[in-house]
């Protein structure tokens, strides 16, 4: 049964990450994460890549932030390593090229995501449109793939090369056809609650809670489907009794994760509304972070997330500084 469990967030490592974010507000983490998990969906999406392997990223990605500080590299970077490493091991493995051409959309202007379109569809701008935006020059192509491979080299050793995730999707259509559920619409609303399921179950990725790290995927399973049997258009009537013991899931567990999952929106909304330019202006990204927090006339939160500062900038300026001097020594051998 080890194949259908996972290696959950110990208190410990619960407890490193907060204090080791300290410096950064709660809102902005919550917002990062939100952001970069939903980064991989729609990377994934555009890859045609199976959803299990993007929520399986989705995991590793939320794992790898257990070990490493949230702000030591660029959240797409993380997001577009995550993806890589787990397609990689699938039977469904991406290019490179192809990794970084999807991210490189994503990230531009042209992307809807992220972005509040305006009010008449008409009036994008040329600059928005234009296919130069994402255009992705070999030296730009080379620095992105180099920063992708360092950082799967990074996830795998502090993850200790251990990259399982069970996922609760397929599980919980197996026990969605076990109960004996009375829908008022028959089959169709059996169908309708199977496709509410599975949409629970993604939207728990993107939850900040970190769901997928402290809960089973039958706990999962059995919670997305008793938040699928309450809505509205499902309307389903469930057994009176504990059904949900069956499933090894306690009624405290239980109630957690259902508001856990119901409650995403909600938090979405208040994020927009705390963190200026969120889901407005393209992907979040480490420099937003630091407006912001100057904006709110906090420390400025450097690459290890303590407020001493990284020198992650200072790597990227030396890279450049050296390419520069390449590009120069070129020009005169030229000449």
């Amino acid at each position: 049964m080890a194949h259908m469990t996972n290696p959950l967030a110990t208190v410990d490592q619960l407890y490193r990450r907060a204090s080791s974010f300290g410096a950064l507000p709660s809102d902005l983490q919550d917002a990062i994460f939100f952001a970069t998990q939903s980064l991989t969906q729609a990377a994934g999406l555009l890859l045609r890549l199976p959803q299990s392997v993007t929520a399986q990223a989705g995991v590793v990605l939320a794992r790898y932030w257990l070990e490493d500080s949230i702000l030591a590299h660029e959240f797409s970077d993380v997001s577009a390593a995550s993806l890589f490493l787990v397609a990689k091991l699938s039977s469904h493995p991406c290019r490179t090229r192809d990794v970084c051409n999807v991210y490189a959309y994503l990230l531009s202007p042209a992307s809807p995501l992220f972005r509040t379109p305006p009010p008449d569809p008409g009036a994008e701008s040329k600059a928005d449109t234009d296919a130069s935006n994402y255009y992705l020059s070999e030296t730009v192509y080379s620095k992105f793939q180099a920063r992708i491979l360092r950082i799967e080299a990074l996830i795998l050793r502090a993850l200790s090369f251990d990259t399982h995730v069970a996922l609760p999707h397929a599980l919980a259509i197996t026990y969605l056809q076990a109960l004996d559920f009375s829908f008022r619409d028959g089959e169709s609303g059996r169908t309708r609650a199977a496709h509410h399921v599975i949409a629970y179950l993604n939207t728990a990725l993107l939850s900040p809670q970190l769901l997928y790290l402290t809960h089973q995927p039958n706990a999962l399973a059995v919670a997305a489907i008793y938040s699928a049997a309450r809505d509205r258009d499902v309307a389903a009537k469930m057994p009176e009794c504990a059904w949900w013991e069956v499933f090894d899931v306690d009624r405290e567990e239980l109630g957690f994760l259902v508001v856990g999952m119901r409650s995403l929106e909600g938090l979405v909304r208040k994020l927009r509304d705390d963190v200026e330019g969120f889901t407005r202006n393209g992907m979040i990204t480490r420099k937003d972070v630091d407006v912001e927090m100057a904006r709110r006339g906090l420390g400025m939160v450097g690459g290890n997330g303590n407020g001493t500062g990284g020198n992650q900038a200072d790597e990227v300026d030396e890279e450049e500084a050296m390419m520069r001097s390449l590009d120069a020594k070129a020009e005169m051998m030229d000449e």
